[in-house]
Parts: structure tokens; sequence; C-alpha cells
């Protein structure tokens, strides 16, 4: 089993000073004194998957449906830190290795997967999902076998499980903050909400109304439409007639691709000031898809756009364009569904355990200084303390961040009046 501990790196050094066979004593006590310290019997008391020299997690996304477009860059994303992470030494002195499985777009699939992941396979994590609809599926079984899930989407929030890190943002960090700033900013009084058939838009739309009333401004329509849904010609001509300052999106997946290329074709330009467009589902991900030219002059409320300039995210974008292409991009799911395997990592250290009941006691204060988003830190709710963003839209595919909160906002995902 190779050691982890930072202590032995000094202490060789000095043994250099030695002669050979004194080196070779001092060498051999450190190594076992490590073995003893995370011995497979004392960090794995739950027959999880982990081994002397390695430990196994779950990477559960949708490769293939309508939700592919979104999920494949989770995937980069938490091959990308689990590569880091094992070049660095691992966890606990263990390479991770992964099984991944694919969602297919299909809810009741993911709750089959996570089974196969926790039941068989003994994962010790997982990273997955991506729609609330997908979570609420696969959130009774981890409950049920006590797994722990790295979800990496923001989300309608009403939810907070001890089998779950939420490594997006909830309600208040991106649809609260999103529409206090459009109305300060942009002056609009009137709201036309738009989102796809499940449970996160129709949540989060429920919660914007209540904001904007709370604002004592107007929603003037309201519309849903099932996933992978293509036609939007009848919604769009809706909006020409009630001519809504802003259209509230939460439209994902494929949907995205026809409903912008739609927009474009009926003469609706976002650079103009009416209606505007806000989206909280639209990243660079989906971009691709869509196209920059269909998309420019709208804006999404992300908490982390490709273009941040920092040094974190710097590092971060160069490492992911050597392992995914130049061409590859990065949008706010993908940054934190990166974060999921290092939050994991630290914890376990922490811990000094793979056991998911003690890393329950110890995931609350788990910090990530080099997030690419910034610094997080996880909330007693097993929420990431985070930032609020506003991007606008360029032609080609990045956006330009207009609007940074000025502290991290605190993750609350029971807001008073909003249930």
């Amino acid at each position: 089993m190779k050691s982890s501990t930072t202590n032995n790196i000094p202490s060789w050094r000095r043994a250099l000073l030695v002669s050979a066979a004194a080196f070779a004593v001092a060498q051999a006590g450190l190594t076992n004194a490590a073995s003893d310290e995370f011995a497979t019997s004392v960090v794995n008391t739950t027959g999880l998957a982990v081994t002397d020299n390695t430990v196994t997690v779950g990477i559960l996304h949708s490769i293939t449906g309508t939700m592919a477009i979104s999920e494949t860059g989770s995937t980069q994303a938490e091959k990308l830190a689990i590569k880091q992470i094992n070049e660095s030494g691992g966890v606990l002195g263990r390479q991770i290795e992964y099984i991944q499985e694919d969602g297919a777009s299909d809810w009741p699939t993911f709750a089959e997967k996570s089974r196969k992941l926790l039941v068989k396979d003994k994962v010790a994590a997982v990273m997955g999902c991506w729609t609330s609809a997908s979570r609420k599926a696969a959130l009774p079984v981890f409950e049920q076998y006590n797994g722990m899930l790295f979800y990496p989407t923001f989300y309608e929030g009403l939810e907070q499980s001890p089998n779950v890190v939420y490594t997006g943002q909830e309600a208040t960090q991106q649809i609260i903050a999103s529409i206090d700033w459009v109305v300060k900013t942009k002056g609009v009084k009137t709201f036309y909400l738009l989102g796809s058939d499940y449970i996160w838009p129709r949540t989060s739309m429920k919660i914007a109304r209540k904001h904007i009333a709370k604002l004592g401004l107007k929603v003037v329509g309201e519309e849903y439409y099932p996933l992978g849904h293509t036609q939007f010609n009848s919604v769009i001509n809706k909006v020409k007639l009630k001519k809504p300052d802003i259209i509230f999106a939460a439209v994902v997946g494929g949907s995205n691709v026809a409903f912008y290329k739609q927009v474009k074709a009926a003469g609706i330009d976002w650079r103009k000031e009416k209606p505007l467009m806000l989206t909280i589902s639209v990243t660079e991900d989906e971009v691709l898809g869509i196209g920059g030219e269909n998309l420019v002059g709208a804006y999404s409320s992300m908490k982390y756009f490709q273009s941040l300039t920092n040094s974190n995210n710097e590092t971060f974008v160069k490492a992911f364009k050597e392992m995914w292409g130049e061409d590859s991009v990065i949008g706010d799911v993908t940054q934190a569904a990166y974060l999921g395997p290092w939050i994991w990592k630290y914890a376990v250290e922490k811990a000094g355990s793979f056991d998911i009941d003690k890393l329950k006691e110890v995931l609350p204060g788990i910090e990530l200084a080099t997030a690419p988003e910034g610094y997080v830190k996880v909330h007693e709710n097993q929420h990431l303390w985070s930032k609020a963003r506003i991007g606008l839209a360029r032609e080609d595919g990045q956006f330009d961040v207009v609007f940074e909160s000025e502290e991290l906002i605190e993750p609350n995902p029971f807001p008073k009046g909003y249930q």
C-alpha cells in the first residue's frame, strides 16, 4: 500500500544522511506505521470497494438521451478530478478507480443504476445525476443503502439529505439573486415564465412567482413543455402577443437547441431591450448545441463561467482542454461536478476513513480554496457557500460576467415564505 503521510518526506531526507542500512530500517518503520494507521480494516469497516491499493467510486450521468448535451461535461470533469487526485497520491494512499453507468435521461434508470453501484459494486461514493427528477429518483436508494451522492446541478432547493452533498446552487443563490439583479438593473416589471415539464423547472418557477409577487411585479405568462420537446412556435407567438419585459427560462437539455434557433428565426433579438432573456439553465455546454449566434445578448444566472479570470480557473481550464480537447467548453455544472471528487477526498482524509457515517461527521466545514469558481465551503446543510453571478452571452459561445455578488451567499434550501 502507498503511504500518504506528509511526515515521510522530511524523515527520508534525514535518513539519507545516515548509512544505507539505517535508511532502509527507518523507511520500513515509517511505511509500517502508515500502513497500520490507514490499514483497510481500519478505514473500511462497512464492506465498501476499498483494497490496500484502490478505492472504487461511481459516476452516474446521462450519456445518451436528451440530457446528454448537458451531462457529458460532468463526467469529463469528474474524470479529470480523479486523474489529478491519483497523480497527487490518491486518497489515503489509494488510487481511485471508477465504474461509470448511463442514466440514459430516464429517471427510473437512475434509481436502478444507483442501486447497482451501491449494492453490487459497493462504491465508496457516487458522483452523479443532473436533473432534479433523476436525483429524486435516486435519493431513496442512497438513503436506504447509506451511500453518498455528490450532486452537481443548480436546483430548486427544498431538500436536505445527509446522503447528498449539493455542489451546485440552490434557489436563493440563483433564482432569487438573479431576479433581484434584473429588476434593479433593468427595471423589468412583467415576466413570462418558461420551463421544461418536471420537478426543477416547476418548483423553480413557483419560487420565482412568489418572489416576483413580493416585489410587486407581474407574471403575464407561464408555459411548460416535455423534455425533448422541439416545437416552440406557439409559445414564441404568445410571447410576442403578451410583450413581457423579460422571459425567465428553465428549459433544459436538447430542447434548448430548438427553442433558441426558433426564437431567432421568429425575429426576436436578445440584444434589444424587450423582451430580455434571463435563463437559469443554459451554460457553455448547452451553447455548443444552441450556437452562440442564437443566444447572443441573453443573460444567464450561474455561479461559474469559463471566462472567469482567476488563477484557479486558468489552471482548471487548461487542464480540462488538455484532457478533452481544445474545442471543449466548461459550464457551471461541469465545474460543480469537478468539485465533488475533491470534496470527497478531503472529507475522507479528515475522517481517516471511507465509512459513510464518518464522512457525514466531517463534511460540514470542508473547504476548497482551489475551486475554479473561487473559495467554497461545505455548509452544515451540505450545500456550498458560493457567489451569484450573471453572464451576458457572446456570439463566440462564452459569457461576459456583468454581475458578481460581493460575498459568498449562505445556502438556504428552505427559504421562509417560498415553500
